[in-house]
């Protein structure tokens, strides 16, 4: 189904800027407060932020269809909670009154009750997170840090090609961007031959990682088929999922990642509906072996958006350390949901499912500091001088997507965060 909204040639009567991230063939969601006032849905679009509680105060929205209540809330999730369609119906709308088409927004004369610059706003949160998955999805970071850790001829564990593996992290402590962070403390043993020590993390990474909300799903017992997902996923956000190296190299065996990576994950602000995504989806890797049945799918299910990181140190300059993409995503979405209610677990929503660290094929791709400094042997060089093998306190890790396609620069903003001394 083609929507009128992804239609690379409408044009909004808003000025906006050149390559911005919020052309009107995007408008994400999120959620946005101004001067202390009450929390409300907002949709960006441009250096702007469309307060939507306004658009159904003035009887712009079909009143049928929504109450107040979905719109001067605190998180997007009972706006989600009405499904796929009438979430969909709403991004049509508010398109098309920021389209050119009309003059019904365009020629009040109290627009600034709609419309209030971005920079001027306090943002939060987005969902209130219920539930969240991370996954292991990417083949060339499971591929690297097999080879660290294991024989090469191994790197793979031998499920990994029949299904997406996952763990079930703390929604607890995934925060929005801005929300600096302090260095973690847990249990290490620097030397395999002496008694573990606690103390902060020596070796403290990030992981470059996208991550879907999801729509309501079946009552428990019911599966959602790899067909299906689609009318279970809301949006995406951009997601660095904080992780202590030496902590969670003493702790996973055998049950897996804990306070290596439960201290903090961070999240960009505004969730880019599938919708917008639709027009960038392509073809991934060539999966074999064959997957069993309940994982097969048919079409494009995965996704062409551009992926950068940057360092910077304390009172330096932005360093690009990295440059990736979510298209190499060997496991996609849908057979990650798939894979995920196929014993009947249920989802709610506003879940947050995490694709893993997100890797490349080359070197400068690789999504995790883990694999830039191939664990220490090869150190990142910075601008000022200094080099990385791991994050140091008062370093600012910034990350940011885009998918272009026909003229068309759909991007998430950026998802900022800083690291403070242990404490």
């Amino acid at each position: 189904m083609e929507l009128a909204s992804n239609n690379p040639n409408r044009k909004s009567w808003l000025d906006i800027p050149e390559g911005s991230d919020f052309p009107i063939q995007n408008l994400p969601f999120g959620i946005l407060s101004k001067d202390g006032g009450p929390k409300k849905v907002g949709v960006a679009i441009g250096e702007y932020a469309l307060d939507v509680a306004a658009l159904y105060d003035y009887g712009y929205l079909d009143l049928n269809m929504f109450e107040r209540k979905h719109f001067q809330n605190d998180s997007l999730n009972d706006l989600i909670s009405l499904g796929k369609e009438k979430n969909r119906a709403l991004r049509e709308r508010i398109s098309h009154l920021l389209s050119t088409e009309t003059d019904e927004l365009k020629s009040r004369t109290n627009r600034d009750e709609f419309l209030v610059k971005i920079d001027r706003l306090d943002m939060h949160m987005p969902v209130q997170i219920g539930d969240y998955t991370d996954f292991y999805s990417s083949e060339e970071h499971a591929r690297n840090v097999g080879t660290m850790f294991r024989d090469p001829a191994k790197a793979l564990l031998p499920n990994w090609k029949h299904l997406p593996v996952a763990y079930h992290g703390r929604s607890s402590s995934i925060i929005p961007s801005g929300q600096d962070i302090h260095r973690p403390k847990g249990q290490t043993r620097p030397n395999d031959q002496e008694p573990p020590v606690f103390g902060p993390t020596q070796r403290l990474d990030i992981e470059l990682e996208m991550a879907f909300i999801t729509y309501p799903g079946k009552p428990i017992g019911q599966s959602i088929s790899t067909s299906e997902a689609e009318d279970h996923i809301y949006g995406m956000v951009m997601f660095n999922d904080w992780s202590a190296r030496d902590m969670q190299k003493w702790e996973y065996v055998p049950l897996g990642p804990f306070l290596a990576k439960n201290f903090a994950s961070s999240i960009s602000l505004w969730v880019v509906t599938m919708d917008a995504l639709d027009p960038f989806k392509t073809q991934g890797p060539n999966q074999d072996p064959k997957v069993l049945p309940y994982l097969e799918y048919e079409g494009e299910k995965n996704y062409d958006i551009n992926l950068d990181v940057f360092l910077k140190p304390e009172g330096g300059d932005d360093n690009h350390i990295c440059r990736s993409n979510y298209k190499y995503m060997y496991w996609n979405m849908a057979q990650q949901l798939a894979h995920h209610t196929c014993n009947g677990c249920p989802i709610n929503a506003g879940d947050m499912m995490a694709s893993g660290t997100i890797s490349g094929p080359d070197e400068n791709s690789f999504g995790s500091m883990l694999e830039l400094a191939w664990m220490g042997t090869k150190p990142i060089q910075l601008s000022d001088g200094t080099e990385r093998k791991f994050l140091k306190d008062h370093d600012t890790i910034t990350m940011k997507a885009h998918c272009e396609k026909d003229g068309v620069h759909i991007g998430f903003g950026e998802v900022t965060t800083k690291i403070l001394p242990a404490i």
